[in-house]
């Protein structure tokens, strides 16, 4: 299994880190698999910054693209959390 440290703007961070946001839509440029851990750092993208915050989710369920319509390039993962925390600071 791999971490992914990937970039987050503050209001998908938010949700994911509260538990109503359970998907992750990105480019497929990583390898991801089920089981990967996403390390997603809260980012500012106007002063592009790291704002502190961070969330590690578990790929529980991967869909690649071009299925059901989906860009060639990308995928759509759910999420799970691995421990009991959803969100730290740095």
């Amino acid at each position: 299994m791999t971490i992914h440290d990937l970039k987050c703007w503050p209001g998908p961070f938010g949700a994911i880190a509260r538990g109503t946001k359970c998907f992750e839509f990105r480019r497929d440029d990583r390898g991801f698999r089920v089981g990967d851990t996403l390390r997603l750092r809260m980012w500012n993208p106007v002063t592009e910054e790291y704002l502190g915050p961070i969330c590690n989710v578990q790929v529980t369920y991967l869909l690649r693209g071009p299925d059901f319509g989906m860009p060639e390039g990308y995928c759509v993962m759910s999420l799970g959390v691995p421990s009991g925390d959803r969100a730290t600071q740095s």
